[in-house]
Order: structure tokens, then sequence, then C-alpha cells
């Protein structure tokens, strides 16, 4: 067995300690020093901080359990801290409550502490502690080997013992295990150990599977029959596989026995791979082995290996797309043509990047290996445009943009606008997803290509182009609550972040239909309700098409969290925080909710690259005469943009405005020419030239009569500028004379000055 103890087994068990006591050591109630602790301990139970602190540990903690059987929570309060600052990781915290004889003392303790207000989550985190240290002794590897030795050679309660102690191991045994179960030595103990690997179900499935094409024929057939009697169908793609390539006759039998047993569909393997991959692509629990752990396993078999079987940990958020990656992979060694597997991977990849943490080095993934936008723009439009709509089908933000940035600046209109095999029209649907950088992004994508047919849809492209410029850097909230000082506190806390909140809603989001309409898109709802009423409330969101993706901050009583947490606990797009929440906190919440579920808010930055981007395909758009996207109907939102933006960003606006034939749009840059002042003026006066010589005199004859007198103008460039707008306009002789004249009259006077 020593051979099994490997370097990455140690590794993992000491990377799920650490993990779990830093849980117990980062939450709110452990997040101080040690004599800060020690501070507050003396003052809760009287006690001077340095006599407990010269407490051993194990009287600190029967004190801490005879305090709450005594109901002197306070004192137990300070004790429980103290044990917590004195750094133990969980496997020592586990050695020092069995090795005090307190384990069942212990339990009923922190279970009654767990239900008083100010020790909830000191208890909370102890109870954490231990059990975390108990399940990181049940994995150390020295610990399997001697279980797997007991199954046989312990007496009988120790036989009972060793196969809990190996099933609360997990996946985490199963390279020892499989490798007494495959050993010709001890036959009583290759039966005992095959009882506790079928006993064990899923956690067993996925080790085996991966170890099957590698293991010799007769050992083939061996974990086979113990794959048919776990009956989890992840092993299917596996066995198929292995019938379909294996010389041995007794081999195939097994392997379509095992199929039988499992249900297995009749369809081709690379379509069971394909199959599974999408399984752990949607992220279900029953593919999850360890739920509550930071990592989940990898398995690879190779079969020269003093361990053959060997297991990786990668973080649980990336755990599924590494696995649906795979199994694609394998799938596509199989059948190279199938472009449903082909984007499935790229989904992957792409829900790789966006669910990695920042610096993590996934083993998974290695940092040598292109990103995924490399390979979705490699693949091409159409797998893009796949990619696309599985992301509108599972309202998966973040998947969707990845999407767009592929697609735009590969893909001609035909591409574009194609439909698929269910006649959908994935960026055309995209327009009317409700996240702004999506319609924004979609936007920009179609009209890039300059569609040269009308399709359904069009009529969208152009406004959205034009709100990106006016409207990209805003930010609109719900607030929804049956208290008017709850929504006013809210209101003042939202405000402070940039935030426009929509009026109060007394009957719910029926009284805010008006007003979520005529808003450019949502960003935020945050509820404060009831635990009942914020289910309903959270499940009306998500029914409204304006607001079915928008971020939700659910504001509920510590009484209803569990519930809430329990039904949105995996849904990025939801979090739950207490309603006495302060400013600084309401912030953070915000942050991180808005950027789980949409990649954060868009900042001036961002606002500004999306008016850029979009200034440039009006600009292209006027220029080539597009008939399918037409640039005026931009216009009124171009010319309140006019108003609204300065700088090069206003002199760009201008721009298109003189490329669209209204009346209203020479005359609005002509009026913002009025109002201006020095170079900002020139230009502008230069873009109502430009829209003169393309449209000809569609100003008011106020606004010529100004022009008039700009021309006039003692500056010198002011009435140069004018005076080209003026001729561009073509104004009639008598307009032009007064020009004349009064230049003649005041000729004398500047000889004489000179």
């Amino acid at each position: 067995m020593t051979d099994t103890r490997t370097r990455t087994a140690r590794l993992l068990i000491a990377a799920a300690a650490t993990a779990t006591a830093s849980f117990a050591l980062s939450s709110p109630a452990a997040a101080q020093s040690g004599s800060q602790r020690g501070g507050q301990n003396g003052a809760r139970s009287g006690q001077p901080a340095a006599q407990t602190a010269d407490q051993s540990s194990e009287q600190v903690l029967r004190d801490f359990i005879h305090f709450i059987f005594v109901a002197r929570y306070d004192v137990a309060a300070g004790l429980g801290e103290e044990l917590l600052a004195r750094g133990l990781d969980p496997i020592e915290f586990v050695r020092l409550i069995e090795g005090s004889g307190q384990a069942e003392r212990f339990g009923r303790a922190v279970a009654e502490a767990q239900r008083i207000r100010g020790l909830e989550e000191i208890a909370s985190e102890l109870s954490q502690m231990y059990r975390a240290g108990k399940l990181a002794m049940a994995r150390d590897p020295e610990e399997i080997a001697r279980n797997i030795a007991l199954l046989t050679d312990g007496p009988l309660l120790g036989r009972q013992l060793a196969r809990e102690r190996l099933a609360a191991a997990g996946e985490y045994a199963m390279p020892q295990l499989l490798q007494a179960f495959l050993g010709r030595e001890n036959a009583a103990r290759r039966a005992a150990v095959q009882q506790v690997l079928i006993s064990m179900g899923r956690h067993a499935v996925v080790p085996l599977s991966v170890a099957l094409p590698g293991l010799p024929e007769a050992d083939q057939e061996q974990v086979l029959n113990v794959l048919a009697r776990i009956e989890y169908p992840a092993s299917i793609p596996y066995i198929a596989e292995l019938r379909q390539r294996t010389g041995s006759a007794s081999v195939r039998r097994a392997a379509e026995q095992a199929l039988s047993s499992l249900g297995a569909p009749d369809a081709p393997v690379p379509a069971l791979y394909g199959r599974l991959a999408e399984e752990y692509y949607a992220e279900p629990l029953h593919l999850t082995s360890f739920p509550q752990d930071e990592y989940q396993l990898l398995w690879t078999f190779d079969a020269g290996g003093a361990s053959p079987l060997q297991m990786t940990p990668v973080l649980t958020e990336v755990y599924h797309e590494a696995m649906s990656m795979r199994l694609a992979e394998r799938a596509l060694g199989l059948d190279p043509q199938n472009p449903e597997t082909i984007a499935l991977w790229i989904a992957g990849n792409f829900s790789r990047e966006i669910d990695s943490p920042e610096g993590y080095d996934n083993p998974a993934y290695p940092a040598d290996r292109r990103d995924a936008n490399y390979f979705a723009t490699a693949a091409g439009t159409d797998i893009s445009q796949r990619v696309l709509r599985r992301g509108l089908d599972t309202q998966d933000t973040p998947l969707v943009r990845r999407a767009l940035a592929a697609i735009e600046p590969t893909a001609g209109a035909s591409a574009l606008l194609q439909r698929d095999a269910d006649g959908r029209q994935p960026l055309v649907e995209a327009l009317a997803y409700p996240d702004r950088r999506v319609q924004y992004e979609s936007a920009l994508a179609i009209g890039r290509s300059e569609p040269g047919e009308a399709f359904e849809g069009a009529e969208r492209v152009v406004p959205l182009l034009a709100g990106a410029i006016r409207d990209a850097g805003s930010r609109y909230a719900v607030v929804l609550t049956a208290d008017r000082e709850e929504y006013t506190r809210l209101q003042t806390l939202l405000e402070a972040q940039g935030y426009t909140v929509l009026p109060p809603a007394n009957r719910g989001l029926a009284d805010l239909a008006g007003p979520i309409a005529q808003a450019p898109g949502i960003d935020l709802v945050v509820t404060s309700l009831s635990g009942a009423r914020t289910r309903e409330t959270v499940e009306q969101v998500r029914a409204d098409p304006r607001l079915r993706v928008a971020p939700v901050l659910a504001l509920v009583e510590p009484a209803d969290q569990a519930e809430i947490q329990r039904v949105y606990g995996r849904d990025r797009t939801v979090a739950v925080r207490r309603p006495a929440i302060a400013e600084d906190q309401l912030a953070a919440a915000v942050a991180e909710v808005v950027e789980r579920a949409a990649g954060g808010a868009i900042s001036e930055e961002e606002a500004q690259q999306y008016a850029d981007r979009a200034l440039d395909v009006l600009r292209d758009l006027a220029l080539s005469g597009a008939s399918v996207l037409d640039v005026s109907d931009a216009a009124q939102q171009l010319i309140a943009a006019l108003d609204d933006r300065t700088g090069e960003t206003r002199l760009r606006v201008a721009d298109v405005l003189a490329r669209i034939g209204q009346p209203r749009a020479q005359q609005a840059i002509a009026e913002a020419a009025i109002r201006a002042a020095g170079e900002e003026r020139l230009a502008l006066l230069e873009k109502v030239a430009d829209s003169a010589k393309r449209f000809g005199n569609q100003l008011q004859s106020r606004q010529v009569t100004r022009l008039v007198e700009l021309a006039e103008a003692q500056d010198l460039a002011t009435a140069t500028a004018a005076a080209a707008a003026l001729g561009a306009l073509g104004l009639p002789n008598e307009r032009i004379v007064p020009l004349i004249l009064s230049g003649r009259e005041a000729a004398p006077a500047r000889v004489s000055r000179d």
C-alpha cells in the first residue's frame, strides 16, 4: 500500500484542512488577532485576558462546554473565541476534542450554542472546524491504508468502523481501494473491498471508469461487474467504448451486461460522451462529489505508474467545466465533425475562464495553452452562434458576451443573420436580451456587418447604437419592500453608488411597469421582504422579460436566510444578506452580485468605449448608405447626445448627424455651433457646412441670421468658418450682400487704424 500514499494525496489533505481552517479564521467572529480576542474574552467573562491565555486548550474547551450548559453564554462566547484564536488546524482540533474525551459533550454544546444569538457564529465555526478535521483525517493516505487492512484483520466492530471511514474518505480512498481490489494476494480483502466500492456508489464510478481502458482484461471484467452493481449512469460512455474496442469476447459480454444493467441508451459512443459532457456542463449536484469542499478531483490512469490511478485537485468553481471539456474532447476524438460538441467544448472553455479566480493556475488547463477566445474565433461564426444560443437559453450573461466578442470581428452579414436548424437567429435574439451590454454588443456586431437584407428586429439596431452613446454609463435600480422607511434608506444608499432608483412600488412589480419600460435597462433589483415574499418576488422578477437576468440582492432576516440560500445558493444572479446592512457592506454586496451576474457595473471608461464603437459603426453605416439599418432612426437620440456629451465625442456625434438628411439634424448642429465657443465652435461650424453640402439649407431663419452675425465677427477664424457654412447653405443674394457691403464700409476704418 505504501506506493499509493502519493505526494499528490498528501497535498490534497493539507489543502482541504488549510482551506477549512482558513474559513474558520477568516469569518467576522474570528477575524481579529489573538490579542484582540483575549481582550474581548476578559471583557465578556470577567476573567483577565492573561489568565485565559495561560490555560491549556483542553481546559478552555472544557470551560466552553461547561458555560454553555449552565447558560453563561457571555462567558462561553469569550472562551469560544479564545479557542479559535489559538490557531489550531482542524486535525489538531479533532485530536484535542477526542483526546479529552469531550466529543459527545462538544457535539451537544455546539448544537445548543448555534441557537443562541451572539454564540451562533462562534459555535458554527468550531463545529465546522471539527467536521473538517474528521474529514481530513479520514482522507489521510495512512488512515486509508489502515482502514483497508482492518476490513479483514480487525474485530467485527472495527471492520464496520473501517467501512464507515472509507466511505467518509470517498474518492480520496480510490487509488488504494482499486489496488487492493485488483490484488491477488488476499481474496478475503478483495471481496471486502468490492463491497466497499459498491457501497460508495457514485464516488467510485469516475475513478473506476477512467481506469477501465488501461487495465488488463481480467481486471476489466471485475471492474465492469462492480460498475454494473453500482448502477450509476456516468460510467455508460466508458463501458460502451470498451465494448466497441475490446478484442476479448468475455470483456465484451461483461460490458454488454453492464450496459444492460445501467439501462444504457442505444446511441453511438461519441453521442454518449457528448451527453455526459452536457450533464457536467449543467453542474448538477449529483455530479459533484463534495459540494461543500473547495476542491473536486480529476482522475487519470497510467498503467505503468507505481500508483496507476492518480487524482488531481481542481477548484470546485471550474471542476464541471474541466469534466465537460474532457468528455467533449473524447467525443470529438471519435467524431470530429459534430458542431454541437465543438460548441459545447468552447462554451465550457469560456465558462472556465469566467469562473476561474484571478491568478488561479488550473491544472486541468495549462497556462501555456491558448485562451478560449482563440479557439472560438478559429472555429468560426457558426460555432460561436451555437455558443451564443446556449448562453441565451441558459441566461448566462457572461457566456453570451464572450460569444458576441468572438462573433463581431469575423462574420459577414449573411453568416450573422443565418437561421440555425431550429429556425433561430441567435444574434438577432440577443438584441432583446435584458442586459444592456449584450444589447449593445449584438447591435455592434450586426451594425459592423452592414447587412444588405431586411430581417426581423432590424429596427432595434440603430436605436441601440445611439443608446450606447448616451445611456451606457447610467445605472438603474428597483427597490421592492413593504416598508417606506426601508425604501428611503435603500434608495439613499444606492443613489450614493450612482444608481437611479425607480419610484416605490406599493403593490410590487405591477406598479413599475411604466418606469421599467422607459428606463434603458434595469441593472439591479434589491428586495427587503419576508422569506416567503422574497421567494415570490424573485420568481416574479425572473418572469419579467425586462428583469429576468437582472442581479438581485435579497435582504432577509437570519431566520429565513438558510431557506433562501438553499433555493438560490447556486444562482450567480442572486445574493442574500441581512437587512441591517451598513453602507459599505451594501456597496460590497451590490458590487459582488453585479460582478457575478453581469461582469460588474459599466464604468465610465467602458461607457466611453461603447460610445466610441457605436459612433464608428453609425458613421460607417451612414457612409455606406445602408437602407436596412437607417442611421436616421438614431436622429433624436443623437440630438440629445449632442447636448449631453462634450469634447471629441460631441464632435463625432455631430459628424454622424451631418450625414442624416433631416432638418432637425442640421438644425441641432447649427444650434450647438451657435452656443459653443473657441475651437469647438469652429469644428461644429464645419459640420454645419458638411450637412449643407449634402442636403442643402435646412436651417431655421433665426439660425441663418445668427450665422450671418458670426460671419461678421471680429475673430477671423470664426468669421471664416461661419462664412464657409453660409456658402455651403447656398443662401439667396439678399442674405449675402449685407456681408459685402459691411466689409466695404469697414475697410476705411481698418486702413486708418493701420
